[in-house]
């Protein structure tokens, strides 16, 4: 039996559960979420938790056991308190500004960077070298982030680039002049 599998998902109350067949909706103070799961998982909500249980212990059933109950454990997390990924931009002159429902970063390159903001996210930049991401679906939430990070990652060598918050940048030494 999968270990994370077999904890059961707390439901906080206001949370409304839906199981219909393969196909899940929690529904909470923060919005709705919908996803279709394996035919193989079965979720049962017992009173205040959800648990989820696969028929054999299978190496397959093992893998889908823990990733059905953290997918599960994700939604009931996000509507009703959400995520957030925090991105700083670090370089000398480096930015990013809301245009209207886009992002754009000026972030080293000849033209500006534009970023269409995702429905269901919210963008906020509390300093122009900051970028607060916040939604309800994690996955969402994170696939923006790599997306805006992927342009310009950080580099070794100066440590200038696009990175999360808190991340550490292994840095470089340059190069070494011979003869002097």
């Amino acid at each position: 039996m999968s270990r994370i599998g077999k904890r059961p998902v707390s439901i906080p109350s206001g949370t409304d559960v839906n199981i219909n067949g393969v196909s899940v909706t929690v529904k909470g103070k923060l919005g709705t979420l919908k996803q279709d799961f394996h035919p193989a998982a079965t979720i049962k909500v017992e009173g205040e938790e959800a648990v989820v249980t696969m028929p054999s212990e299978s190496k397959r059933h093992k893998e889908l056991h823990g990733l059905t109950r953290a997918l599960l454990h994700n939604m009931v997390q996000g509507v009703n308190e959400g995520f957030t990924k925090n991105l700083e931009i670090v370089g000398v002159g480096w930015n990013a500004k809301m245009k209207g429902a886009q992002v754009s970063l000026q972030i080293g390159f000849c033209h500006t960077v534009d970023f269409d903001v995702p429905a269901g996210l919210k963008v906020d930049l509390p300093k122009p070298q900051e970028i607060v991401i916040t939604g309800i679906d994690k996955q969402q939430v994170g696939q923006f982030a790599a997306e805006i990070r992927k342009v310009r990652p950080p580099e070794p060598y100066k440590g200038k680039g696009v990175r999360y918050q808190g991340e550490y940048v292994i840095r470089k030494e340059g190069k070494k002049q011979v003869g002097k």
